[in-house]
């Protein structure tokens, strides 16, 4: 069998599948967003000395790691509305479907940078007339974010490779858009090479991205 790439270049396929490159970066990178704030929410409750809070906090990382995202995505896309009686938006599904299962790693990788932090800082700082926050946001986040910039980039990168099952929920993203050309050329390796080699290019951009911060933060140079 011979590959004939020239498919790629012929009529607007080029442009489709680079379109569904952008939704996927839009929809990854909005996830990730939604992925921040409920980690961190997340990673204070684990923390947190309210009773309700301290269930609730485990109770939302237990069924979240627990499940996988595909049943996580068709739970919303299709949930939401029997449940709510509320028309749903495939894409904005799809957000709210990456932002919740990735916020369960984000919360872990915030909470163990805060963790990680010597004691002896919080004491310090309690004892310079800081209240616990203000410890917290003075003191202990600062160096805390510095030790979340790898594995939160490893994060954004998994995210990124998870959004091509958005595809089952109906969202246009790169995989969709792949499959959706596919059915009118019948071009299944040229394209799915094609579509690997995008993620490939687009995920080692972001991982030189999360290099370039970790430099400019001067992360791990306890280390040296």
């Amino acid at each position: 069998m011979t590959l004939d790439f020239s498919v790629i270049f012929k009529g607007n396929t080029l442009e489709l599948l680079l379109k569904g490159l952008l939704n996927t970066v839009f929809y990854s990178a909005t996830g990730f967003l939604l992925a921040l704030s409920v980690g961190i929410i997340i990673a204070f409750g684990q923390m947190s000395r309210h009773r309700v809070v301290q269930v609730a906090a485990p109770a939302y990382l237990s069924w979240f790691r627990s499940t996988p995202l595909l049943v996580q995505l068709v739970l919303v896309y299709y949930g939401l509305p029997l449940a709510f009686h509320i028309e749903t938006e495939a894409w904005i599904c799809g957000i709210i479907g990456l932002g919740m299962y990735s916020g369960a790693y984000v919360s872990a990788v915030i909470r163990g940078a805060i963790v990680s932090i010597d004691k002896g800082q919080m004491e310090a700082g309690r004892c310079l007339g800081y209240s616990y926050w203000q410890t917290m946001v003075k003191i202990i986040l600062p160096q805390a974010i510095k030790r979340t910039v790898a594995p939160l980039t490893n994060e954004f990168i998994s995210l990124t490779k998870n959004s091509a099952m958005l595809s089952t929920i109906t969202v246009t993203e790169l995989f969709r858009q792949t499959n959706t050309i596919i059915a009118k050329n019948f071009k299944t390796l040229e394209l799915y090479l094609t579509a690997a080699v995008l993620y490939y290019i687009l995920n080692n951009v972001m991982g030189l991205i999360g290099s370039f911060c970790e430099r400019k933060l001067k992360t791990g140079e306890e280390l040296s």
